[in-house]
């Protein structure tokens, strides 16, 4: 089975979410490539014509089975990644939200192998997707603005 996104002629719009809850963070672990492995926020592809707050939300329901309140954008990652003949394999830009959770707890699925709540302060100890610690202390500053 081909994968559309592998290879594209354009880059892919995104979001994820640093979900919140009672001072915890949710981070999730991915279960296939590209991310294969590594901790990041749950997210996924914006679809054509949905707005960017309800893509977060189906976004997060859909890999977590959570419901949560989109607070604000806290920035963007954009992941590319090239293979051995230098051509572009996938190209995502990233907008990702800071988040309150509303309800449900994480069910994991066959994108993720892993969820849990942590302290901002263990992402240091973790293996994560490139530049998750500074999008998340970006989350973190709009949710206190937003109080």
């Amino acid at each position: 089975m081909t994968d559309a996104r592998s290879y594209p002629t354009r880059p892919f719009l995104a979001v994820s979410a640093a979900i919140v809850r009672d001072g915890k963070l949710l981070v999730v672990r991915r279960a296939r490539l590209p991310a294969n492995g590594l901790f990041s926020l749950p997210g996924g592809v914006v679809e054509l014509g949905e707005e960017l707050r309800a893509a977060v939300m189906r976004e997060v329901a859909e890999e977590t089975g959570m419901t949560i309140e989109p607070v604000d954008l806290a920035g963007f990652r954009e992941a590319i990644t090239r293979d051995g003949s230098d051509r572009v394999e996938r190209h995502f830009v990233i907008l990702c939200f800071a988040a309150r959770w509303k309800g449900g707890e994480p069910q994991l699925n066959e994108e993720l192998s892993e969820a849990r709540w942590i302290d901002p302060a263990e992402l240091a100890g973790l293996a994560t997707t490139p530049g998750l610690a500074e999008i998340v202390g970006a989350a973190f500053d709009r949710l206190n603005e937003a109080q």
